[in-house]
Parts: structure tokens; C-alpha cells; sequence
């Protein structure tokens, strides 16, 4: 009997034993696979925070060629100060009177313009055919001396240069339903004209085009 339960602890203790080597099988492989497991998402991890940098400078890079193109003008035809005004639906080209006038005249300095000319032709294109086109004068705010014989003001100057661009342009073709003169003296400053370089920038004559 005392051999009996004995050989049954023998048997109990080798089934416990081996029931926990292989427990102890079934944790190590567990470990291992959860090792696998965590490297596998670190790595994802990884690659999920390149993607992210490079989408991150690809946005970046995408920006800068947005504002590169918005800050380019676009192809209007004419040349030298032109500027496109989408929400308004015009283009508006400006000519510097000391261009175009000596001071205090409303005379072309030249018989023909080439400046003139040029936007003449422009408006000819197909593109720009039926569109509203106004020629706006504009002055400082100093007022007219050496020809004060010859002007009431500022405003009457202006109206006097923007007519006279007018009907340079109406004699080369363009039609006088489609054009108008526009004078808005010194009351529509560009630059302060507190300094030379301001009021030089504020005597100008405008050529816009309404696209709409």
C-alpha cells in the first residue's frame, strides 16, 4: 500500500512538473509573439510618422507654388504695370503721366504714343472684343500753378488727360460705344503724397478693361 501512493506521488509531481514546463513553453512563446507583435507596430508607427513629415512638406511645397502662381501675372497681353483684379473682373493697366503729359498739360508730349499703341492693339484681340474700357485720370493733391490759366483744378486736369488718352484711342479704331473717360482728380491716391515719389506714383492714367 505505502508503495502504491508512493508511486502515485512520483506520477503526481512528474504531471505537475511537466504541466509546468509547458506552461512555461506556452508564456515564452506568448512573449515571442507579442515581441513580434510590438516590433511590427513600432514599425508601422515609424512609417506612419514619415508619411506624415512628408505629406506635412509636400503641403509646404504645394502652398509655395500656389502663392507663386497667384503672385505671377497673368498672360493679358498688355505690358509694364498691369494688374488683374478677379473679384472685380478687370484688368487695369497704368501709365505714369510723366509718360504720357509734361506737367500741368493735358497735351500727348508725343504726336504718337507707343505705350498707346501697344494697348490699342491689345484691345483689337479677340479676347477683349464688346468689353467696357474706361480711362481714368488721376492727379496729386498739389495744386495747378503754371497752368492754372488753363484749369479750374485738379479734377478738370484729370478729366482733360483721360479724354485725351480717350481720343488717341478712339482715332486708332476703338469704338466710342465702348469707351468712356473717367476723372477722378486727387481724390484716388496710390502712395502718400507726402513725399515726391508718392505724387509721382498718383499722377497716372488708367486703362481698365471690364472682363465682366
Amino acid at each position: 500500500m505505502k508503495h502504491a501512493v508512493k508511486k502515485m506521488l512520483v506520477v503526481c509531481v512528474a504531471m505537475v512538473v511537466v504541466s509546468m514546463l509547458t506552461g512555461c513553453t506556452n508564456w515564452k512563446k506568448k512573449y515571442n509573439s507579442l515581441d513580434v507583435e510590438h516590433q511590427n507596430l513600432q514599425g508601422l508607427y515609424e512609417n506612419c510618422i514619415t508619411s506624415l513629415e512628408g505629406s506635412a512638406a509636400e503641403q509646404a511645397k504645394m502652398r509655395q507654388e500656389l502663392a507663386a502662381l497667384k503672385d505671377r501675372p497673368q498672360d493679358t497681353g498688355f505690358q509694364g504695370d498691369v494688374k488683374v483684379d478677379e473679384a472685380a473682373g478687370t484688368i487695369t493697366v497704368t501709365l505714369p503721366n510723366s509718360v504720357l503729359f509734361s506737367s500741368g498739360k493735358a497735351t500727348l508730349k508725343n504726336s504718337t504714343s507707343s505705350e498707346l499703341d501697344h494697348i490699342h492693339s491689345v484691345l483689337r484681340e479677340p479676347r477683349y472684343s464688346g468689353k467696357q474700357v474706361d480711362v481714368v485720370g488721376h492727379t496729386d493733391t498739389d495744386p495747378i500753378r503754371k497752368t492754372k490759366n488753363l484749369w479750374k483744378d485738379n479734377w478738370d486736369l484729370s478729366a482733360g488727360r483721360a479724354l485725351t488718352v480717350l481720343r488717341y484711342l478712339v482715332n486708332k479704331g476703338v469704338s466710342p460705344q465702348m469707351i468712356r473717360g473717367v476723372a477722378c482728380g486727387e481724390s484716388r491716391p496710390v502712395a502718400s503724397n507726402a513725399s515726391s515719389s508718392g505724387k509721382a506714383k498718383n499722377r497716372r492714367v488708367e486703362i481698365v478693361v471690364h472682363m465682366r
